[in-house]
């Protein structure tokens, strides 16, 4: 595709809920632009849209597409996103890099969890909008009931541009209400009317001089009353409501002309005028891992032109890149171009430093782009190969991966030596694992990580241990008295010494330290890491000729052990602090299954709507609570945590945790 124009180009994200139509809308318009001739379905698994092998087998999308086409003069950029909010990380960079959107609704079921999601998401970052209710040719599809559900749940500013002519099985058209008064049924009549008004009363509160002219009784025109609307758009203080079947492909034109008319170019969206002439900057707002073209950079270019074969400046990484071929993407199929143009998107392959939310500039004039803020994901597996032939290439796997998907998190716990995968929930680390796979031949498996407990003791004790050998010549010999005590909560370990007249020689008292920080790592009730206890090394004896510093070393390990055993030990477990975002009608129910599993509430901070509960909750409680929140909620609210501390665990579930880890050291 040519460089188009600035004022020309639309870039708008469709996003919904899952399964509203998105992808199907999508292709409608491909195939109502003559961008393809045959219009796929996404049952069939063929659309433009989801062409990775995981989106067919699954038959919903799991990553943003491009979808570019020419219509009506434009060139208009449409990024199909995911609608499941464990893809919510694709969904934020379409909204970063798009000036509108066209949230998707279902004639059949109305408003979902997910286009509430989409809604907030575009009034947080004041996007401009249109709303597009979608298959109302389907059984039990109620157009009155769907605006409804619209008016209720998203607001007032949206307003009806448009009314069906029947729906589900006597759908048949679209009545426009700015436009044609003509082939109106009589009995839509009234209907039709009432609407008109309401639209007019639209644009003149959005408009001082139109609302003047209105209550002065003066009748405005239809350019008077377009024009003011799309004003109001364009502002985000109206959001039109338009109408159609993306199967039958009724609507698609009309919406096209919505979209071209009502929402924002790159130019008009701006703050500072977008010059074509200006130096480069674009943002890299995506990275694919191909495994036949390599890693894909698709940016978006907010000033100047990014060229073929041609040098950049990566302002991020302070790097200078060589570019290849560019190219425009639709789907999977690629086009080549000779530059990518102000306020369009394209793509390259093969290039060295850059990775997601990169900045690419010219050198001499360095300039570094506002980032994408990707989700944190919370939900924990802990992730393994399942061959030795998996072993050495798990590593760059999972960096590559994690290069495609910047909201999943790669991390190693110490105390149980496993490997952790984080991302937004279980379907998300299972199809991370699926793609693996297929594209880098790494067969890797997913399990409910260990929970860290540690171990620690709660009362002082005492111990004594001789270490002494005889073996033929030298012999060993290390003596030492030990004295174990609770230390602070969550002060770690503190060793200290109070031997006097030299009864434990001074250079062999690094040796019995040593010991004992050794012996800290298993502890002597399920074989966890000990902390919380100071060691006091208060009295001992030594050989003149038999002692060393490995035979101390032996005792204060030794000696260790069987204090820990002697000072009444007990298992500590994770406290997790948990910030939980909940709907007022939710609040009891998130109340009732925190103390239900055994958490503390610290606090609740009331919003409009909304309440955000803080919490103490016990990591062994957290290990599924993405899944446990979305069902408590029907995907309504939303968490984050982070490590707090440590505290005892009840007795009975400790003597579970212990019995559990015996059960798998004998079976082992």
């Amino acid at each position: 595709m040519p460089t188009h124009d600035i004022d020309k180009i639309r870039n708008v994200v469709l996003i919904g809920h899952s399964g509203s139509g998105k992808t199907s809308l999508a292709e409608s318009i491909l195939f109502h632009t003559k961008s393809i001739s045959r219009m796929g379905t996404v049952e069939s698994g063929n659309t433009v849209s989801d062409h990775e092998p995981e989106e067919a087998k699954r038959v919903s999308s799991i990553q943003t597409s491009i979808i570019p086409c020419k219509a009506k003069g434009h060139k208009i950029n449409f990024l199909d996103t995911p609608g499941y909010d464990d893809f919510r990380g694709e969904v934020l960079p379409g909204l970063r890099i798009t000036e509108s959107a066209v949230i998707v609704v279902s004639a059949t079921a109305g408003v979902e969890v997910g286009t509430e999601t989409s809604w907030n998401l575009c009034e947080t970052q004041r996007i401009p909008r249109i709303v597009f209710i979608n298959k109302l040719d389907r059984e039990n599809a109620e157009f009155e009931r769907s605006l409804a559900s619209i008016e209720s749940s998203l607001g007032r500013k949206c307003v009806p541009f448009q009314i069906p002519i029947g729906e589900a099985k006597t759908f048949q058209g679209i009545i426009d209400l700015i436009g044609d008064d003509t082939n109106i049924p009589d009995d839509l009549k009234p209907v039709v009317e009432k609407a008109k008004s309401r639209l007019v009363e639209a644009a003149a509160e959005n408009d001082d001089d139109l609302a003047t002219k209105y209550l002065e009784g003066e009748v405005l025109t239809a350019g008077e009353i377009s024009g003011a609307l799309a004003s109001a758009v364009r502002t985000g203080d109206l959001v039109p409501v338009f109408i159609g079947s993306a199967i039958q492909s009724k609507g698609i034109d009309q919406l096209i002309s919505a979209i071209t008319t009502y929402l924002p170019s790159p130019q008009t969206d701006s703050s500072d005028k977008i010059v074509p002439s200006n130096p480069l900057s674009a943002i890299v707002f995506k990275t694919s891992a191909d495994p036949f073209v390599g890693k894909l950079s698709i940016f978006r270019v907010y000033d100047g032109s990014l060229s073929s074969n041609s040098e950049v400046w990566n302002a991020t990484k302070e790097e200078s890149e060589r570019i290849g071929q560019v190219f425009h993407l639709q789907g999977k199929s690629q086009q080549n171009s000779n530059e990518i143009g102000p306020g369009d998107i394209g793509a390259v392959a093969k290039l060295t430093h850059t990775t997601t939310n990169d900045t690419l500039c010219e050198k001499g004039n360095p300039k570094e782009l506002d980032q994408i803020h990707f989700p944190v994901g919370f939900y924990t597996m802990a992730v393994s190969p399942k061959s030795k032939a998996d072993v050495d290439k798990m590593s760059s796997s999972l960096s590559r991966i994690i290069e495609e998907d910047p909201s999943l998190t790669l991390s190693r716990e110490p105390s149980t030596n496993e490997t952790l995968l984080s991302g937004m929930g279980d379907v998300h680390l299972e199809i991370t694992t699926d793609k693996i796979l297929r594209k880098f031949g790494t067969e890797l498996s997913l399990e409910l990580p260990q929970v860290p407990y540690k171990e620690t003791i709660t009362t002082t004790s005492k111990a004594e241990y001789k270490h002494k050998k005889q073996s033929g010549g030298h012999g060993q010999y290390g003596h030492v008295l030990l004295r174990l005590e609770p230390a602070k909560r969550n002060s770690g370990f503190e060793f200290a010494q109070e031997v006097v007249g030299g009864a434990v020689p001074r250079e062999y008292i690094p040796a019995v330290e040593k010991g004992v920080v050794k012996a800290l790592v298993e502890g002597s009730l399920a074989g966890y890491p000990v902390v919380d206890v100071k060691v006091v090394l208060y009295h001992g004896s030594y050989h003149d000729v038999d002692s060393s510093g490995m035979a101390f070393e032996i005792a204060g390990s030794q000696a260790f052990k069987k204090g820990m055993t002697e000072g009444r030990p007990t298992l500590l477990e994770p406290i997790m602090r948990v910030y939980i975002r909940v709907p007022d009608d939710y609040t009891g129910e998130i109340i009732g299954d925190i103390n239900g599993k055994r958490g503390r509430i610290i606090g609740m901070i009331p919003e409009e709507g909304l309440t955000t509960v803080e919490a103490d909750m016990p990591q062994s409680e957290m290990l599924r609570y993405n899944s446990d929140l979305r069902s408590l909620t029907g995907g309504r609210a939303s968490y984050k945590m982070d490590f707090s501390h440590y505290e005892p665990v009840p007795p009975l579930i400790g003597q579970k945790v212990i019995e559990n880890i015996q059960n798998i050291k004998a079976a082992t």
